[in-house]
């Protein structure tokens, strides 16, 4: 199911599937390296033999390699590559690097999280992760940053970097953001999780107004569609 799920997306228009071994949404207890690779193995080497580009999310250096070795074309780790041995993993292969902030674990991010200034906080914070990379011989084409909508933080703090995004983007390096679906789309809407689409797709608009070159969604041909429209009419 999930292979033929990741092949219906890349036919809706996704340049991206994100595969992913183990949970990170808000309170989710971490899963073992060997349970998170046989999930994660199979799928990823059946849909690069279909010729799709695969991100696989993960932030265990072990996974990293693996995911690497089996040709996926970026390593995306919601820890920004703070793991013992992680920017080794990945550092000499030629898979784009998404590192994305997230305050605590994802456990504990959304216990009480709070900021002085948010936006100039995860920035310096995704710069300084950057540098890291570089200073490990990963070329600066290599990375995108995601300020982690939803990871570590309230209603506002994510406003805030929405409108903030363009902070992020003039530092040179892609911005991805992931809205779909999340918390904040049924705060607006009132909306359940299942019933987030057309808030999703509004957010993924705006994002990209807003800055970002990559948007994580649920709703490939919603979004596809809806951004053809923005391109072809601004």
């Amino acid at each position: 199911r999930a292979i033929a799920h990741g092949l219906a997306l890349a036919a809706d228009g996704a340049d991206l599937v994100d595969v992913g071994g183990e949970s990170t949404r808000p309170g989710a207890e971490p899963v073992p390296a060997d349970v998170e690779l046989a999930r994660v193995l199979p799928v990823l080497r059946a849909l690069v033999r279909e010729g799709v580009a695969v991100s696989v999310d993960t932030m265990k250096p072990e996974v990293m390699r693996q995911a690497v070795d089996a040709g996926c074309a970026m390593v995306n780790d919601v820890n920004a590559f703070r793991a013992e041995g992680a920017i080794a993993a990945v550092a000499a292969s030629g898979a784009g690097l998404c590192a994305m902030h997230m305050k605590g674990t994802p456990a504990t991010m959304q216990d009480d999280p709070r900021y002085d200034d948010v936006v100039a906080e995860v920035r310096d914070y995704l710069l300084g992760r950057a540098a890291a990379l570089e200073a490990a011989g990963v070329a600066r084409d290599r990375i995108a940053l995601d300020p982690g909508f939803g990871f570590g933080k309230r209603f506002e703090h994510n406003a805030a970097l929405l409108a903030g995004l363009r902070e992020f983007a003039r530092a040179g390096y892609p911005v991805l953001a992931g809205l779909s679906r999340k918390r904040m789309i049924g705060e607006i809407t009132g909306r359940p999780v299942e019933d987030r689409v057309a808030g999703s797709v509004a957010a993924a608009l705006l994002a990209v107004q807003n800055g970002a070159s990559i948007v994580r969604v649920h709703d490939v041909k919603e979004t596809v569609d809806a951004l053809k429209v923005l391109h072809a009419l601004t």
